[in-house]
C-alpha cells in the first residue's frame, strides 16, 4: 500500500491510499504476472514446488533445483530452452552448470521475494527437463 499525502476536499482533508502489486521498475503491463504471491497462494505454491523437488532456501526468499542430465549437450539444450523462454519472460534464473548438471535458483529480485514470475518460470522449467 502506498500513503499519498493529504489532499484537500472542500473544508475536509482526506487521505488517499492506492495499493499497488509493483515492484521496482515495473510498468503495469509488466505486474500482470510479476505481482507477489497471497500467504494462501504462497503456501500452496511452496507444497506444489517441493512436491516436485524444489528447496525453498533459509538464507532468502528464493528456491532452488538441481537437474541432472545424460551428458553436457542434453544440459546445455535444457539451459538454451528455458534461457529462450526466460528472455521472453524478461525474468532470469541464476544458475551454474558442470558437465551435466544444471543448479537453478528462482527469485525475483525487484522484489526481494519470489513471485508469480518465479513459479511460472518453475512450471516451464519442469516441462523443459522432462522433455529432455
Amino acid at each position: 500500500m502506498i500513503l499519498v499525502p493529504m489532499q484537500t476536499s472542500g473544508t475536509h482533508r482526506v487521505a488517499a491510499t492506492h495499493t499497488t502489486n509493483q515492484c521496482r521498475g515495473q510498468t503495469t503491463t509488466e505486474s500482470a504476472d510479476a505481482h507477489l504471491l497471497t500467504a494462501e497462494e504462497r503456501n500452496q505454491v511452496i507444497l506444489d514446488l517441493k512436491a516436485a523437488g524444489w528447496l525453498k532456501l533459509t538464507d532468502r526468499d528464493a528456491i532452488y533445483k538441481e537437474f541432472s542430465f545424460k551428458n553436457f549437450n542434453q544440459a546445455f539444450g535444457f539451459m538454451s530452452r528455458v534461457a529462450l523462454q526466460a528472455e521472453k519472460m524478461n525474468h532470469h534464473p541464476e544458475w551454474f552448470n558442470a558437465y551435466n548438471k544444471v543448479q537453478i535458483t528462482l527469485t525475483s529480485h525487484d522484489c526481494g521475494q519470489l513471485t508469480k514470475r518465479d513459479v511460472k518460470l518453475a512450471k516451464f522449467i519442469e516441462k523443459a527437463a522432462a522433455s529432455m
